[in-house]
């Protein structure tokens, strides 16, 4: 049977969480089929020269028997059009019995762009799937195929879908952090390695990665352990002070609501939400924030939540595991003061 097909959803060789968490989904999957894992890196000879052994290793690390490493100069940096392009080669050639990437910006674009080359359906932000064989009630894809149960993601986070996917060949996107990256328990796995040469035209560039701007040096706020947001409550620019403070003495990163974006208070970089960025902290500290449900969506794969609100009804102080009710311009200061208190203490 041929294998269970995972796009490594990488930046310039160093894989993104979602890519773990994808092969992590895919090996169950692979399981469930009797079927071999196989991953799909794609890149340039510079590379995989400098990166390839290091992502080679990682697959293998989760699982994958197989990796097929792409190459092209085309794929020397991300662009969609030639992510889907060489990937539609890749399933082509090799016939998989699924293809999975992480919902990542990445994953999710070159996912729609194979969907679009193949002309078979895509199902995104998937939290489960099983393979459902020759459902009475499932109805008929265009192409025929087998039936798949799939859980997924709908409406921003605020609920779940069962549906049933008849398809030849199930197309997937892992939703992020709706899975735990775990590795094989019993260690690597013994991995072959395939190259092959996709056949790009230079139309596919039209949409590629050709510079980059370092906005910020060390964690971003997608990786940072702590995000400190403030939001509409913060009451100015010059009010993110103590917040920034916070998120010094913690490590952490602050981040913000999108009514402080719209208030021109942050960048948009700093936009936690489902038009911002994900997270999924050991902690977020959300600050005077309402908690609309596009706030929610991004921040929701926190392991542990503190609100600090004046309105105890307010959706982030529900949802939250800990929660403060007061004036923020007076609880963020004092937590400050009492760290500090507490590193300059001398040891018992």
């Amino acid at each position: 049977m041929s294998g269970v097909a995972v796009l490594i959803d990488h930046d310039r060789g160093v894989p993104s969480g979602g890519a773990l968490e994808a092969l992590t989904a895919a090996r169950s999957l692979a399981a469930d089929l009797n079927a071999e894992l196989d991953a799909v890196i794609l890149g340039d000879s510079e590379l995989f020269d400098a990166h390839g052994a290091d992502l080679i290793a990682t697959c293998a690390d989760y699982g994958a028997t197989a990796v097929h490493c792409g190459c092209h100069s085309f794929l020397a940096d991300y662009g969609p059009d030639a992510w889907g392009a060489a990937l539609a080669i890749f399933v082509e050639a090799a016939g998989p019995v699924a293809v999975v990437a992480a919902g990542t910006d990445r994953g999710a674009e070159a996912m729609v762009q194979l969907a679009a080359r193949t002309d078979l359906p895509l199902v995104a932000n998937c939290v489960n799937v099983s393979p459902a064989g020759s459902l009475t009630d499932a109805p008929s894809g265009p192409a025929g195929g087998d039936a798949w149960r799939i859980t997924r993601i709908q409406w921003g986070g605020s609920l779940l879908e069962d549906v049933t996917l008849t398809s030849t060949l199930p197309l997937l996107t892992i939703a992020q952090h709706s899975i735990e990256a775990e590795p094989c328990e019993g260690g690597s796995v013994h991995t072959t390695v395939a190259d092959f040469e996709p056949d790009l035209g230079p139309e596919v560039q039209q949409t590629l990665v050709r510079d980059r701007v370092t906005l910020a040096e060390g964690i971003t706020l997608s990786t940072a352990p702590v995000v400190v947001s403030g939001g509409r409550g913060v009451g100015s620019a010059d009010g993110f002070a103590p917040l920034e403070e916070l998120a010094e003495l913690l490590g952490g990163r602050v981040g913000c609501s999108r009514a402080v974006t719209n208030n021109g208070w942050r960048s948009h970089a700093d936009q936690v939400g489902q038009t911002g960025t994900r997270i999924a902290p050991e902690i977020y500290i959300a600050c005077g924030i309402s908690g609309a449900i596009q706030h929610w969506v991004g921040a929701m794969g926190s392991k542990n939540i503190l609100a600090i609100n004046i309105d105890p009804e307010a959706n982030m102080v529900t949802k939250a595991g800990y929660a403060v009710i007061a004036d923020l311009h007076e609880v963020v200061p004092a937590i400050c003061d009492e760290i500090r208190r507490r590193r300059d203490r001398p040891p018992s």
